[in-house]
């Protein structure tokens, strides 16, 4: 009986599946166009859905929550982090998907796995990675190829090419006004389209509209917000913003992104691209001028860089000798090799040693790269004994 009203509610979920698809306009993005390696087991949930559920559920999802997004080493529980960033980014391109009848469920798979490659230290600690791989002779970082390494090759979630498209393609930080979808990619242009970016190419636009929707979203997401992060610890004043940016797009966060969508969904209506109106796209292009200047490359911000770029070698290099030496014991074989083995047995082999510390800085939380620096290069302290069979000892790492 059971087993009979479970086909009957799987009928029912594929017939509201069906419905809902039937109503995306043309050219949006059909959850049976998704493609995948590998054929994937019968399932009620659309492709596109399916893959936000394992996004979400994989291991490196969770450590959004302490990756910082502009400002470290700052002690204020309301400066955004990567896992709000993400949900906003999510929302704000659902918003816009939806009302130009787009695929929602791409959107948000997109959306939400798009800064898995992100490492500690926001866009510094990239900088800085990024350095040290080509001098390592493994190209250069890019945190959206890293997304797609660490949801690909390392997880192994089997996810559609059109959402590992989008996570590759994402790029806020390029400003253009119109964003037109390079649709008819196959699996061999997206492998090429990751060495490409690895070798410095800049990158191509994503192959779907919902790809497109989630680049602009990302860019609306973090404008105003890094704009009230910054106010909020004392790095500027709301007045100091542009005239142009103040008149034509807002002086606050929630003005910002209001008119950031309204223009994109205006501009973008019943149109085979994701535009923004000239006027608009030139105030927005003063608000990140503004924002660079004033906020990302601002002393006050970088004044932490040297010892974190310091910390960055120093942890790459003990690391590819404790790979060379096979120090079991090592943070980065049970932190990171040992722990992906039962998702990919091949991953060890078929990743050079570079590419494998790479791996593991990237994937840390800001937290977990500081306690891992502390460990390495600070003095242990030991409380009442320094034997570790006492009960009473007590080492701390900070």
């Amino acid at each position: 009986m059971r087993r009979e009203i479970r086909k009957d509610l799987s009928e029912k979920m594929r017939d509201l599946n069906t419905q809902r698809e039937k109503s995306l306009r043309m050219g949006a993005t059909r959850s049976e166009e998704g493609l995948r390696r590998s054929e994937d087991e019968d399932d009620i949930r659309p492709a596109f859905s399916r893959d936000t559920d394992r996004i979400i559920h994989s291991t490196p999802y969770t450590r959004y929550i302490d990756k910082t997004q502009v400002f470290y080493f700052v002690e204020n529980d309301h400066i955004t982090h990567r896992v709000l960033h993400v949900q906003l980014v999510s929302k704000i391109a659902r918003q816009i998907g939806r009302s130009l009848g787009l695929n929602e469920d791409l959107i948000e798979a997109i959306a939400l796995g798009h800064d898995i490659g992100h490492v500690p230290f926001g866009h510094k600690g990239e900088k800085i990675l990024s350095a040290i791989c080509k001098k390592q002779g493994i190209g250069e970082f890019h945190h959206n190829v890293q997304s797609v390494i660490s949801l690909e090759r390392i997880e192994q979630l089997n996810l559609t090419l059109q959402v590992l498209d989008g996570i590759l393609c994402h790029n806020g930080e390029i400003h253009e006004r119109i964003i037109k979808p390079e649709r008819g990619k196959t699996w061999d242009d997206h492998d090429s389209e990751i060495q490409s970016m690895i070798n410095g190419d800049p990158g191509n636009f994503p192959m779907t509209l919902e790809g497109c929707v989630v680049r602009i979203a990302d860019t609306i997401s973090y404008i105003g917000r890094d704009l009230e992060d910054a106010i909020m610890v004392g790095l500027i004043e709301r007045d100091e913003l542009p005239e142009i940016c103040q008149e034509t797009i807002g002086d606050n966060n929630r003005d910002i992104v209001n008119t950031l969508i309204i223009d994109v969904i205006e501009n973008s209506w019943e149109k085979d691209c994701i535009a923004l109106s000239e006027e608009v796209s030139r105030a927005l292009s003063a608000f990140k001028e503004f924002n660079y200047k004033r906020i990302y490359e601002n002393p006050t911000v970088e004044r932490e860089v040297d010892k974190i770029d310091k910390m960055f070698r120093l942890i790459f290099e003990e690391f590819m000798e404790d790979l060379e030496e096979n120090k079991r014991d090592s943070r980065i074989f049970q932190h990171h090799i040992d722990l992906i083995k039962d998702k990919n047995p091949a991953y060890a082999d078929e990743t050079s040693n570079a590419e494998i510390v790479r791996d593991f800085i990237a994937g840390m939380t800001d937290k977990y790269f500081n306690d891992t620096v502390m460990e390495l290069y600070f003095p242990k302290r030991f409380k009442y004994s320094v034997t570790q069979k006492d009960i009473y000892s007590d080492r701390l790492i900070n």
